[in-house]
């Protein structure tokens, strides 16, 4: 790293390498992880360990990092940047920012439709509609358990093929159509027993509810009902307007 020693009245040298700590932070760390010892780092920035210590603890008041004495500077999780607009890709995003992610298949089944997720599709409670289940994993933590609702029963078929991967991605490839997000509604509560062995979190940890109306493009008949439950720890949404 090739820091001037002649930092700008606004930017410190210090700052300067906690922001470039924070970069690797985000692309090359998972939680749990360790930094390098403070002396390692400080030769490789060409600095003391006073001006080190003073980077480091600027990423520890901001949540990145937390002192363990005796054992090491332990890196935090930090929440994943999400967008919420219609072309919103959970995989893409997330690969996008230097991440795992992974999603497998819980559960697909044909059921009545309950009231709420009826009046979602416009259809009658009791009608039968496709139900999948899906975990989410980045870089194999479990981040959020997500029940799909589809309407179109000739779906059907192809979709019990499906196993692991992005829905989305497979809905466009094996049945040619593509879906966007037309409604968010998002709220807050806490973690049922069911869930929180899924999601590897205590009992009553804070979830963020995510429901989200899908079209088919070109349509404006709903495609997709999804209830997405997440972890509040570790996805941090974004509105885009």
């Amino acid at each position: 790293m090739n820091l001037s020693r002649h930092p700008t009245s606004h930017t410190t040298v210090y700052q300067q390498i906690a922001a470039e700590l924070e970069q690797e932070l985000r692309n090359g760390y998972r939680c749990g992880d360790y930094l390098p010892p403070e002396q390692q780092l400080a030769e490789r920035f060409k600095v003391n360990r006073h001006t080190l210590r003073r980077a480091v603890d600027e990423l520890v008041d901001r949540g990145w990092l937390q002192r363990r004495q005796g054992i090491g500077t332990l890196v935090l999780m930090r929440p994943y940047d999400y967008p919420l607009h219609s072309q919103a890709r959970f995989s893409q995003n997330l690969l996008d920012q230097g991440s795992h992610p992974t999603s497998e298949r819980l559960l697909a089944v044909l059921r009545p439709a309950t009231d709420h997720v009826a009046a979602a599709l416009s259809r009658q409670e009791g009608d039968t509609v496709i139900h999948l289940r899906t975990l989410r994993r980045v870089n194999g933590v479990p981040v959020c358990v997500i029940d799909h609702y589809l309407p179109d029963l000739d779906w059907w078929p192809a979709l019990q093929n499906f196993h692991n991967g992005s829905l989305h991605d497979f809905i466009r490839e094996e049945i040619k159509q593509k879906l966007s997000r037309r409604t968010t509604r998002i709220n807050a509560r806490r973690a049922l027993a069911k869930e929180s062995k899924l999601l590897e979190i205590v009992p009553q940890a804070p979830l963020l509810c995510v429901r989200t109306l899908n079209i088919c493009e070109g349509s404006e008949s709903v495609a997709e009902y999804s209830v997405s439950l997440t972890r509040a720890d570790m996805i941090e949404l974004t509105m885009e307007h």
